[in-house]
């Protein structure tokens, strides 16, 4: 039985119904302290506890991209470890990779609350946070420590977002700052112009602004980092098509589809219980279930643009092994969740890394990456 699913999240999501992101506050304070007691047997012990309830190894479902090695496909999405706090523990859940932030260059604290919603009969988030990040120093100093004490053993990609304070004409500059900070603790980078909850943030993706700031970006890239971009569902085929031809110009590692999507379409939840407001009516991003067909039609839109030769990291409405099966034929290289994860519990991991090995056997394949983009031959 998994006592998540069957007792835990029916007591925070329904009897007490607790603020999700007070939880998700009382998650990251937990790796805060496991940070700093990383050297004590409690610490220790609980990592190899973790190890063994939650990781699958299995050398049919490792890969060598773009110069890293991934134990598994399955990595945890930008979004979660907005600071890095966790940044030496992401791999004792399971996963074959994590993503920090999204890291602005200025520290800030992102829009008022209430700002996190559960969408449950979505099965789904609703989220408007702006950001809220300690900033890029910040996550240097935390960054360098942490490596002090332990030595990776999956890749950490960090998320670059722009600075609220920062006007648009100047994004480029805000984040090559960011960047300069952190380009020698990052094992690859990824460039966030799609999040629906910073002003003007997405006009970031039209090809003239886009292009500069990867110019600068691959101008102090002298140690070749592999550099992502994120797009958002929400953008028009030309739009994505002006993107694979910036990801070519400017020698991207690849494309991570999606961000969350601001269309409300097909919602079964009437009204939030929280502000007593229809999600029509509420700012923000819907991120899980909801997003999970248009995410997939955009991983299938560029592996069929690109012939397959630009890489992409799917996520969107990621909760069992089907889901992940279907993003991996339609194109993904790799895979992340993030609101899947809330509501599927530490056992995601395993079980659809497990269900994926059990996809490879039916298929008559030696490894995930002959899985990739499968489904579109």
């Amino acid at each position: 039985m998994d006592i998540y699913k069957a007792v835990i999240r029916p007591f925070l999501f329904t009897l007490v119904k607790a603020d999700p992101e007070w939880l998700h506050q009382q998650a990251i304070g937990s790796f805060n302290l496991l940070s700093k007691t990383s050297y004590h047997q409690y610490a220790r012990w609980l990592n190899s506890l973790l190890q063994k309830s939650l990781c699958l190894y299995d050398t049919r479902l490792e890969q060598n991209l773009f110069g890293l090695n991934f134990p598994n496909p399955l990595g945890l999405a930008a979004g979660f470890d907005k600071d890095g706090v966790g940044a030496n523990f992401w791999s004792s859940f399971g996963f074959g990779f994590a993503e920090l932030g999204t890291v602005t260059y200025h520290a800030q604290p992102g829009n008022p609350p209430p700002r996190l919603f559960r969408l449950t009969l979505d099965q789904a988030a609703l989220n408007r946070m702006g950001f809220n990040n300690a900033g890029a120093a910040a996550m240097t100093t935390r960054l360098t420590m942490l490596s002090q004490e332990k030595s990776r053993s999956i890749p950490l990609g960090i998320n670059l977002g722009k600075s609220k304070i920062t006007p648009l004409e100047t994004a480029a500059a805000d984040y090559l700052e960011s960047f300069r900070l952190l380009k020698n603790l990052g094992d690859y980078f990824v460039v966030n112009v799609s999040s629906p909850n910073t002003p003007g943030l997405r006009s970031l993706q039209d090809a003239a602004m886009l292009s500069q700031i990867l110019e600068v970006l691959q101008t102090e890239n002298i140690a070749q980092k592999p550099l992502f971009v994120k797009i958002a569902p929400d953008l028009e085929w030309e739009a994505i098509a002006d993107i694979i031809d910036l990801a070519k110009t400017y020698k991207l590692a690849g494309i991570i589809a999606t961000n969350t999507t601001i269309s409300r379409e097909g919602l079964k939840t009437q009204i939030i219980e929280k502000t007593g407001k229809t999600p029509q009516e509420e700012a923000g991003g819907i991120s899980g279930a909801p997003l999970r067909q248009r995410s997939t039609e955009v991983i299938r839109f560029i592996y069929q643009k690109t012939q397959g030769q630009i890489p992409i990291i799917g996520v969107g409405g990621i909760f069992t092994a089907e889901d992940a099966w279907e993003k991996i034929t339609a194109g993904a290289s790799l895979i992340q969740v993030y609101t899947g994860w809330i509501y599927e519990g530490p056992m995601m991991v395993r079980r659809t890394l497990a269900g994926l090995l059990t996809k490879l056997e039916e298929n008559g394949l030696n490894s995930i990456s002959e899985a990739v983009g499968i489904g579109n031959r």
